[in-house]
């Protein structure tokens, strides 16, 4: 599927599929790093460019690359989308089912299945990936092995503000103690002999006011994070809630 840009999709969203691993990007994430990082700072003209979002969601990373992009497919789940199984994706099944290979992919992956995500999305991308992940994920042996040792991204853009996130919903009334960043590869970007190495990129402070849109509460949930707050310690003083249910009305 093909958008222009996403608004008013809150509704169409299937929130049973998926939604332990379901945390929306604020759309002044992803408008922070194409402004900044990748047209600013690395002066891209994405103007002319196909873009993927794999994992759709509701529409709160597809809305802000339709607003860049020249289109924008996204996939998955949420704003009516195909169902595609992204980790089953293939450059030739992309053109066999008619659709156009994208120059770029941004992706907000599940933790846990990160690096096969990024590992599939640079088979697909002819230009760049662009991951928005917990900065955590750097530390790992498991990953440094299995990716970041041998094909590191060009840039790790840091937000030097919390980016907050919650289960199922965008509330951006929220908050968080979980550090989020940009992790970017461009293709070709290091000599095949060269052993990649990452230039450290800071999101400066004040992103979030710089990039926040009216139109972007069309996404919102306003006080779902203060809902949950409640309910959750209303079922703990009922001691009637699992374990699993406590953690997804927390949202983190």
């Amino acid at each position: 599927m093909t958008v222009a840009g996403a608004k008013n999709v809150m509704e169409s969203r299937v929130l049973a599929k998926g939604s332990l691993e379901y945390f929306p990007t604020p759309p002044w994430a992803t408008r922070a790093v194409i402004k900044e990082v990748l047209q600013a700072g690395l002066h891209f003209d994405l103007r002319s460019k196909r873009v993927r979002d794999p994992c759709a969601g509701g529409g709160h990373m597809s809305a802000p690359l339709g607003e860049i992009f020249a289109a924008v497919d996204v996939a998955d789940w949420g704003v009516n989308p195909e169902i595609r199984d992204f980790l089953e994706e293939t450059p030739q099944r992309l053109i066999e089912d008619g659709h156009q290979l994208p120059d770029w992919i941004f992706i907000n992956p599940p933790f846990e299945q990160a690096v096969h995500f990024v590992l599939r999305a640079l088979e697909i991308a002819t230009e760049g990936v662009a991951v928005f992940c917990r900065l955590g994920w750097l530390s790992s042996q498991s990953r440094y092995d299995r990716l970041f040792g041998w094909n590191a991204p060009a840039y790790v853009c840091p937000f030097s503000e919390r980016v907050s996130l919650i289960q199922g919903a965008w509330d951006p009334d929220t908050s968080s103690a979980t550090d989020y960043a940009w992790y970017i590869w461009i293709k070709d970007h290091f000599p095949s002999e060269a052993r990649p190495r990452s230039t450290v990129w800071h999101l400066q402070p004040g992103m979030q006011e710089r990039y926040t849109r009216l139109s972007d509460m069309d996404l919102a949930t306003p006080g779902e994070a203060e809902r949950r707050r409640l309910a959750k310690k209303k079922a703990e003083a009922a001691n009637v809630a699992t374990p699993s249910q406590l953690s997804l009305l927390e949202g983190t």
